[in-house]
């Protein structure tokens, strides 16, 4: 009996865990569902169009395998915004500004506009190059945030199928635990029946 007792012990602990890696998976499953559905909307929303060959085809070789999957395609995921903020927008950047950041750019520019005697033609390049330079890394902030919360989702449906899968091995094993308590009661009866005779 202490056996069979026992087998119902881990088998109730087991459906408890079966329910409550379920109710995970929902849970994963709607916040996957959600964030992917918000990314999805908000990208929509700023009505971007991938690059086509044409656009990317003089950009260094790796930002062109980068981009090729998803030329033409409407910009609505995670994947596409990470490939338009870093090997479109930013390599675009980087042949600009010849590998300078904003900040590198926008120092050089107050350090220019403080000097009495500045080439003004230069003086406005660098101005002009620095507003680019602001807008394109703001761009590619968000598009980048869009990307992290893209991979967030990815990373819930993942856990997500994890959990259901895991489920459902704990609802097996519970359910042969359930039937080998039965058993060992059955024989432990049978056993105490034959004693008796």
């Amino acid at each position: 009996m202490k056996r069979s007792a026992l087998d119902r012990l881990v088998s109730w602990v087991g459906l408890v865990l079966a329910a409550v890696l379920l109710v995970g998976g929902v849970l994963l499953t709607v916040a996957s569902s959600f964030i992917n559905s918000q990314v999805a909307t908000q990208l929509s929303a700023q009505k971007i169009t991938m690059p086509v060959e044409a656009a990317y085809g003089t950009l260094p070789p790796a930002d062109q395998a980068a981009l090729a999957p998803y030329a033409g395609q409407e910009l609505t995921t995670g994947a596409q915004a990470e490939a338009f903020a870093d090997h479109y927008i930013q390599a675009h950047l980087n042949a600009m500004a010849g590998g300078k950041t904003y900040e590198e750019v926008s120092g050089e520019f107050i350090k220019l506009s403080k000097d009495a005697n500045a080439d003004q033609a230069k003086l406005k390049e660098l101005g002009d190059l620095r507003q680019t330079m602001f807008m394109g890394a703001t761009l590619r902030g968000m598009l980048l945030n869009a990307y992290a919360f893209g991979t967030m989702a990815l990373i819930a449906g993942i856990a997500a199928i994890a959990a259901y899968v895991a489920a459902a091995v704990m609802l097996v094993l519970s359910i042969l635990g359930f039937r080998h308590a039965k058993e060992a009661t059955g024989e432990a009866l049978a056993g105490k029946a034959a004693a008796a005779e």
